[in-house]
């Protein structure tokens, strides 16, 4: 069967032509390290739409399939069906030398990974294609990126939802028309490049306990000991350290791989011991006591006060109007090192941040929340662009953001790159040199050149796809909450950020979970490439694409001290964010929803990190702030300021 003509229609170019294996598993959860595959269907597909080999079957997990609610697979039914390991040569020859794609493919890749692993086999890919992603790039104009919703968008018949040859032949369609699309556009496909699966760098190490006590500060001269208080242990000790942590542990006390100047005690039996926190203990002036004070002191431990719970309640609010920055914010503590360069921005700073990045605290006036707006075709006279999406062309650095800054204020959209949802284009200084000039004139989409930004008047948007309601358009210090559904617990947020495919540089997206010190409790609490999850999953890096990744946060089980989560991105090498240009982010709830908020970040010039947002708790509700800061020095100087014990 050819699906070249018939369903397939491959653009014929060696860019979207590889060989591919579609791949669809249903499972027993959603943790790959913990729940089994119940069930896998591989559809393997020529660079030519020829269909190959179809393979579809029934697992025997061993343990309960867990919610038959959404996949309908009971044990009686998984009972006598072979296990991943009689079929996993089966598989393994499929996916040899082939593209596995998949809808959310780093889920798929993860459970196919471990189920490898446990079969003691390697899983033999070495590039994926996640069509979620690919279809993030070409942005239609759907409410989400669910498959039945993309399905529909793309007119393939859908028979059986969560069955997984019935998902993977809808999955072939949704390829088809993604391709076709992303060839329309001359979009790159993102393309996910897949070493040998190693368990020891991707599985999590079992989740340490969170302490439950807050920070009371320092130890003073004297005093006792109080539960919260961070506690570091540096040199030689009589007890062995493990016992030392675990009767701290016990205690109350928050054990610290690292010294700041929220250390509220470090202990070593050297005071003059040359090491990196004694060094750090004496700059910011952390107490020290010798072991001997120490275990004395474990003997009266007073009783500190417990973190409150970080879980919002489960109603619906909507998202706030945007708000910017606060003008004023507390002053960091002092530092001896010089301040790194900032991105200069238009909305008022007060941060200044040396060694340790300390942003200012969310504005005290809470924006009043109000529901998103349905898209208009035409704007209102003061934001005449809302609506619209521009992609500005050309232009040096400062030209090019002055006018995507410009769009936003006449409440548009700023693109970075090419997509279905693309309205208008603006052309500054050798704008018409880009590339990608042939396609829009083949799109026949309006192109203006700068003054057209003056002062437009409102326009309509023609043919131009539109969503029901388009994502709220953040400012660079903007602010809105997180909506809650009914009766629902909160959904996971997944912040995105995606950038121009560079060359030259890859850039990490990173996290860190912070407590009310703005620091990590422990360092497994700094998520990036090496450490992609949380200790306890609550926190995961996503990877869709070489211009992509994502931060997921399941902010409803975040450990108690966790008052906030910063999302950061840091360029691997001496390339700038300058030259990388802006950074988009959105915000969506869950991994196939639509945008809620959208921002453009592009300030930068010479800076190699950028703090990018944050997601933090007001009150009862979780909040996000977008911030678009960057700094000269590297991710492990930025880490450090978070408290994680980098080693040099």
């Amino acid at each position: 069967m050819s699906l070249a003509s018939a369903s397939f229609d491959v653009p014929a170019t060696d860019q979207y032509a590889h060989d591919w294996a579609l791949v669809d598993v249903e499972t027993s959860g959603l943790v790959a390290r913990r729940d089994r595959v119940l069930s896998v269907a591989v559809v393997t597909i020529g660079p030519d739409g020829e269909l190959t080999e179809e393979f579809s079957t029934l697992l025997n997990p061993g343990c309960d399939p867990g919610p038959v609610h959404v996949h309908g697979l009971t044990a009686e039914r998984l009972r006598g069906a072979p296990t991943f390991d009689q079929v996993a040569g089966r598989i393994g020859a499929m996916l040899q030398d082939r593209v596995l794609v998949a809808h959310n493919a780093q889920f798929d890749y993860d459970f196919l990974a471990h189920e490898f692993a446990r079969a003691r086999m390697w899983l033999p890919v070495s590039q994926r294609l996640c069509t979620l992603a690919l279809n993030r790039q070409v942005d239609p104009p759907t409410d989400d990126m669910k498959l039945g919703t993309l399905a529909a968008h793309y007119g393939v018949p859908q028979q059986h939802a969560h069955d997984a040859l019935d998902d993977t032949r809808v999955l072939a369609g949704i390829l088809r028309a993604s391709l076709r699309q992303a060839a329309q556009l001359d979009l790159p496909l993102p393309l996910v490049a897949c070493p040998p699966r190693a368990e020891s760098r991707f599985t999590p190490q079992p989740p340490k306990t969170p302490c439950a006590y807050r920070n009371p500060g320092r130890l003073a001269p004297g005093g006792p000991l109080r539960q919260g208080m961070k506690i570091a242990i540096t040199g030689d000790t009589a007890h062995a350290r493990a016992e030392l942590v675990g009767r701290a542990v016990a205690a109350g006390l928050n054990m610290m791989a690292s010294v700041s100047r929220h250390t509220s005690v470090l202990v070593t039996n050297e005071p003059a011991h040359d090491s990196a926190k004694a060094r750090r203990a004496l700059a910011e002036g952390v107490p020290v006591i010798d072991e001997h004070t120490f275990l004395r002191l474990l003997a009266d431990v007073r009783a500190g006060t417990a973190h409150e719970a970080t879980a919002a309640p489960a109603v619906m609010t909507a998202p706030a109007a945007p708000a910017t920055a606060p003008a004023t914010a507390p002053a960091p503590a002092p530092a001896p090192a010089p301040a790194p360069a900032q991105v200069q921005v238009t909305e008022p700073e007060s941060t200044t941040v040396p060694e340790e990045p300390v942003l200012p605290s969310p504005s005290p006036g809470a924006a009043v929340p109000v529901p998103r707006q349905p898209t208009d075709s035409v704007g209102s006279l003061d934001k005449p662009l809302t609506g619209h999406r521009v992609l500005v062309l050309g232009g040096v650095h400062a030209d090019a953001v002055a006018a995507r800054t410009r769009v936003v204020e006449l409440g548009g959209s700023a693109a970075i790159n090419l997509s279905a949802s693309v309205t208008d284009v603006v052309l500054l200084a050798r704008g018409e040199q880009d590339r990608r000039m042939s396609r829009i004139s083949a799109l026949e989409l309006p192109v203006h050149d700068g003054h057209w930004l003056t002062a437009p008047a409102a326009v309509d948007r023609g043919t131009a796809a539109v969503r029901a309601q388009e994502p709220q358009v953040l400012p660079r210090g903007g602010v809105t909450d997180l909506p809650v559904p009914h009766g629902r617990p909160a959904p996971d947020w997944y912040i995105t950020a995606n950038w121009a495919p560079q060359a030259d540089c890859e850039i990490d997206v990173v996290a860190f979970l912070l407590d009310e010190d703005e620091q990590v409790t422990f360092d497994e609490e700094f998520i990036f490439y090496g450490a992609p999850e949380s200790p306890a999953g609550t926190v995961r890096l996503l990877t869709g694409g070489p211009a992509e990744q994502t931060i997921a946060i399941d902010v409803a089980s975040l450990p108690p001290a966790t008052r906030k989560v910063v999302v950061a991105a840091a360029i691997d090498g001496v390339t700038t964010f300058g030259t990388v240009g802006a950074i988009q982010i959105g915000a969506a709830a869950g991994n196939s929803g639509a945008p809620i908020a959208r921002a453009t970040l592009d300030a930068a010039t010479t800076e190699r990190t950028m703090l990018l947002a944050e997601i933090y708790l007001r009150g009862p509700l979780w909040r996000l702030r977008t911030i678009g800061q960057g700094y000269d020095h590297g991710l492990d100087t930025l880490a450090r300021g978070y408290g994680v014990d980098v080693a040099d």
